[in-house]
Formats: C-alpha cells, sequence, structure tokens
C-alpha cells in the first residue's frame, strides 16, 4: 500500500435526462431544488453511489443500505458487533478507530460516526472518525425543468376474499428533471488521510468510482441511460498541503450554457483554466 501523499480535488460533469436523481421526501419526493430553481444532489446520495460502487468492486462497506447487504447484517451495530477484533476494542477508542478504517474503505474515506447503545456485554461506543474525502452537494449549471405525471395502480395487492372482486385504483405522482447538467465538487485531504490509513490504492477506487458513478444505479425513477457521468476533472497537487486551495482549483472548471434552453450536454460549453504546475487529468465517463 502506498500512502497518500498528494491533495486531489476533483469535479464531475454528469447529465439527467428525463430522470429523479433525488428526491426530496420533504417536499413529495420531487427532484431536490434550491429556492432559485437549480436542482441539487445532496452528498449523502453521491456517498451512496460511491459506496455502492465500492461494492461492485469488491471492497468491504460499512454502511451497506438493505437491498445490497452482502454480509447478512441487519444494522450498522450488528455489522459492527460482528467483527470480535472491533467489538474487544470498544474501550479504546483509538484502537477502535483503528481497526474500523483497516476494515471498511468507507469508514477511512468518508468517516463514521460510531454511537452505540449499550448492549447486555457493556459494549457501548461513541467514536467519530472524520475521513479525507469530502464532497459538495452537486448543483445545476442552469434552473431546472421539473414535470409531474400522475401515475395509477390498478392491480389487486393481495388476493381478497372474493377473488374477482378489483379493489379501488390508487393514485400517484411520479417527478422527473426533464434536462440538467450537474457538477459535484470534492477534494481528498492527505492529513485527515494520514489518520484513517486511505492510501494511493483507495484515491484510485475513488477515481474510477466516479468515472462509473451511475453503473448499476438504474431504477423506475432514473433508468438505465438517463443519467451520465461527462467529464471528470481530477487535480493532483505536488505536495500534502497542495500549490492552491481547493476553491481557487474548483472555479478553474467554466462551464456556460451556449443557448437559452439547454436540452443536452452538448448545449453547453465546458473548459477549463489551466493553473500554473496544476493541470487536471481529465476522463470522459464509461
Amino acid at each position: 500500500m502506498s500512502n497518500f501523499e498528494n491533495k486531489i480535488d476533483f469535479a464531475v460533469v454528469i447529465s439527467v435526462k428525463n430522470a429523479n436523481p433525488n428526491g426530496d421526501p420533504l417536499n413529495g419526493n420531487r427532484p431536490r431544488e434550491n429556492y432559485d430553481g437549480f436542482g441539487e444532489i445532496s452528498d449523502v446520495c453521491i456517498k451512496r453511489k460511491i459506496r455502492n460502487r465500492f461494492q461492485d468492486m469488491d471492497q468491504a462497506i460499512f454502511v451497506q443500505s438493505d437491498e445490497r447487504r452482502t454480509d447478512g447484517f441487519r444494522s450498522l451495530k450488528d455489522r459492527a458487533d460482528g467483527c470480535e477484533e472491533l467489538k474487544k476494542s470498544s474501550k479504546d477508542k483509538e484502537q477502535y478507530a483503528k481497526i474500523a478504517c483497516e476494515k471498511w474503505i468507507d469508514v477511512r474515506s468518508f468517516g463514521q460516526v460510531f454511537a452505540f447503545k449499550k448492549g447486555g456485554d457493556d459494549n457501548s461506543v461513541s467514536i467519530g472518525i472524520r475521513g479525507p474525502v469530502s464532497i459538495h452537494s452537486a448543483v445545476s449549471i442552469s434552473p431546472i425543468e421539473i414535470s409531474s405525471m400522475q401515475i395509477t395502480k390498478s392491480v389487486n395487492g393481495e388476493t381478497g376474499k372474493d377473488p374477482d372482486k378489483k379493489s379501488p385504483d390508487t393514485m400517484g405522482m411520479k417527478h422527473r428533471v426533464e434536462f440538467g447538467a450537474y457538477v459535484i465538487y470534492g477534494s481528498i485531504n492527505t492529513q485527515l488521510a494520514t489518520k484513517t490509513g486511505f492510501n494511493q490504492e483507495d484515491s484510485e477506487l475513488v477515481k474510477k468510482a466516479l468515472i462509473t458513478l451511475f453503473e448499476n444505479d438504474c431504477s423506475s425513477a432514473r433508468p438505465d441511460g438517463s443519467m451520465e457521468v461527462c467529464k471528470l476533472y481530477w487535480w493532483k497537487h505536488n505536495s500534502k498541503i497542495g500549490q492552491y486551495s481547493s476553491a481557487k482549483v474548483h472555479r478553474t472548471l467554466r462551464i456556460a450554457p451556449t443557448i437559452e434552453m439547454p436540452k443536452d450536454i452538448n448545449d453547453y460549453n465546458i473548459t477549463h483554466e489551466t493553473l500554473d504546475g496544476l493541470a487536471p487529468e481529465i476522463y470522459d465517463g464509461i
């Protein structure tokens, strides 16, 4: 394993077409948007997709979603307790964090709060770990248009006493973004990487996950082909602290619509300014 020695900044340009990239449960599951009408995808949603990609790469993940559970544990506490080495270290916070980071790549990447109540064998823990990979919420480049469709369920969920009797139709709503181009900004911090044991090989896995972010992510709200990684910009600094601040690096990416109502990623002009001594690696999504 190679130590992580060079700060990294990155930006991912993605497109959304006729899909709901991240529904807001407090707003009827409509696609998230801010008060100015720009679309948003939460950092939590993006980290979930990265974790899913880690799993596809056969990496051990602590925060597993129910539908992608691979080890049979039904909760985070069960998963933590399932690691005997970790369980034995509950009284030594530093050792507990070290073991958790060594075992799960998402813990040493994003950090994790281990806060579990006391069990029958006095195994309560309260430990916070800060991870080196920070990710901003994605925001669309232009305001988005959201369309809504009323849908009908007209099939019996269960067979009633009279199997020939049809239950009343149930109505629902489905929302989608007609088209949107979003940018995800992020960085990888060397100081926190040293603390969690995040290494050079892990950073390559993060890069690979970002390039393939929407593989195996299809759903009725996001059918295959509706979301795409268009470009990944990957800036690798020449030192631990970096030549420039992350904000300055991120500002070098310029994305401007070429028409009033963009309907395709080709309706945007994507350019970047090269800072002295820091040229980005540029990748297309698969």
